[in-house]
């Protein structure tokens, strides 16, 4: 996917991209690719799949939101920033908060956040439970791309939601964890209002975005620490 391949596809979404907005995500690009040579970040390096594949996969979470009603964000297990940093830059009313455990991703993160000198952007170095300790049930939207099995991201992620909120976790073709994660989502105080499946384009890969409901307060035993959550799965 080239640069007009992909804002011609963000149309699609109903995004308008500015040139400023264009011009950050090409400093993005190139710095995740020459930060990348002496620190794993990515698998993907060239310029075509990150533009498909980080960017534009990162912005089809638009298909289930209006991002310009959301205040504050949370991306969990972001990673080099996908899609929590995105976000940032084409809808910068947000409070976008990233964490990750790995602090060397923070730390690009970080550095990527001073060279586009952008604002109202926190960074946690970290896990979710931890966080979850100082902030829970405060994220509008809470997300994560590609970082866990369902019942275990819905333990980590739904705690941080508000009531109200959504947690939304961009997936690849599998739905049957979706399904196994049903009675656990129940019990962590959300529902699931909405699955979106579609294929990337020019390459045709499946994708489904799920769009979880707050509806109500999630006990306070959860999140548990992580060996029990991975160790006993909720069910």
């Amino acid at each position: 996917m080239n640069k007009e391949n992909f804002i011609n596809e963000l149309k699609k979404l109903n995004i308008s991209i500015t040139e400023e907005q264009i011009r950050m995500l090409d400093i993005y690009a190139d710095f995740l690719i020459e930060y990348n040579k002496h620190t794993n970040l990515t698998s993907l390096t060239e310029l075509n799949e990150i533009y498909l594949k980080h960017f534009y996969d990162s912005l089809t979470i638009v298909k289930a939101i209006d991002f310009t009603k959301v205040n504050t964000l949370l991306d969990v297990g972001t990673g080099a920033g996908f899609p929590g940093m995105v976000l940032k830059i084409l809808f910068p009313n947000i409070e976008v908060t990233l964490l990750d455990s790995n602090n060397k991703k923070i730390i690009f993160l970080q550095e990527l956040s001073s060279k586009l000198q952008l604002s109202n952007i926190n960074f946690y170095h970290g896990r979710a439970e931890e966080h979850c300790l100082k902030y829970r049930e405060h994220y509008d939207i809470v997300t994560a791309r590609a970082v866990s099995n369902l019942i275990v991201l819905s333990e980590l992620c739904l705690p941080l939601t508000k009531i109200g909120g959504y947690f939304i976790p961009l997936k690849g073709a599998n739905t049957s964890e979706i399904q196994e994660a049903t009675n656990a989502i129940k019990k962590l105080g959300g529902t699931i209002e909405e699955i979106i499946k579609f294929s990337l384009p020019y390459e045709n890969s499946q994708r489904n975005i799920i769009k979880i409901k707050k509806i109500a307060n999630t006990l306070s035993i959860y999140p548990r620490r992580y060996d029990k959550i991975i160790k006993y799965p909720l069910k």
